[in-house]
């Protein structure tokens, strides 16, 4: 009998069985870190674009928690500044899994099943992982509360024919979140599910000077609950596991989410953005 949602999700929320080793992306020529199982050959892996004003080392716990979980992550630590190149971001995304592709990672006892691959990103980088999927084919994308992106994303979600997982919080109604555009226009197979009661800059660790001014902070039990969700997502879709397969229905119920129908209208004025996203 297949474990039940509500336990899968506990087991996922919390760090997986692997050693994790850490990375610098710069000894290959390209700026970020990169985060891996100790040992293993052909893993699954996972480039991973942060948000505005962030870098990776605001996602350090979630990227060592997908290595805990046997996935090779890596992320970029380009286009930092308050006006970034989202085209620029994408392009340093696509070399970055390229990076965890070509290049024997560790101290040789690691390396990336070419197609077992995914991009992923959290606000603006959720964005930049669909510029990113629209011009290079992986296994699966997931947009991590996504907010708006120049070029739009939602216009280049529909070339994307692998599935897609698009998670949003309680401002998915407001002008920070394009959850809904992007998974309406989704090429593929998709699931849009709300984190019950988050807040986008919820997921990115350590903001304390931007949530000092009022623009949000970390908060633990959204980190959990979208760590949970983006594990069993790549886990089901990089590694064919049809243990993690609830993760992926569009029909699924999980505990702490709710399905959102991208069709239906839905306010929450309880949360409603702060500041626009360039």
């Amino acid at each position: 009998m297949a474990p039940k949602p509500k336990t899968l999700a506990r087991e996922l929320s919390k760090r997986g069985p692997h050693r994790v080793l850490r990375g610098d992306l710069a000894l290959a020529g390209q700026p970020g870190v990169v985060y891996t199982p100790e040992s293993g050959f052909n893993l699954p892996a996972v480039a991973f674009a942060h948000s505005w004003m962030a870098g990776a080392d605001h996602y350090r716990k979630t990227l060592e928690h997908l290595a805990s979980w046997g996935i090779v992550v890596a992320a970029p630590n380009s286009e930092r500044g308050p006006v970034p190149s989202h085209l620029g971001l994408a392009t340093d995304l696509r070399a970055t899994l390229d990076i965890c592709v070509g290049v024997r990672l560790g101290p040789g006892q690691i390396s990336v099943q070419p197609d077992r691959v995914a991009f992923a990103g959290h606000g603006m980088g959720a964005g930049v992982a669909v510029l990113a999927a629209a011009q290079r084919d992986v296994s699966a994308v997931a947009a991590l509360f996504p907010a708006p992106t120049a070029p739009k994303a939602e216009k280049y979600a529909s070339k994307i024919t692998a599935p897609g997982l698009v998670v949003a919080g309680a401002d998915i109604d407001t002008m920070n979140s394009n959850a809904k555009a992007l998974a309406e226009a989704w090429g593929g197979e998709h699931v849009l599910r709300a984190v019950n009661g988050a807040k986008e800059s919820g997921l990115t660790e350590g903001r304390r000077l931007l949530g000092a001014l009022g623009i949000g902070g970390s908060e633990r039990k959204t980190q959990q609950i979208t760590r949970a969700l983006l594990t069993g997502f790549l886990l089901y879709h990089l590694t064919e596991d049809k243990k993690y397969e609830v993760f992926a229905k569009a029909d699924a119920e999980l505990p702490h989410t709710t399905l959102v129908d991208p069709h239906e209208e839905h306010t929450d004025a309880g949360f409603e953005g702060v500041l626009p996203h360039i």
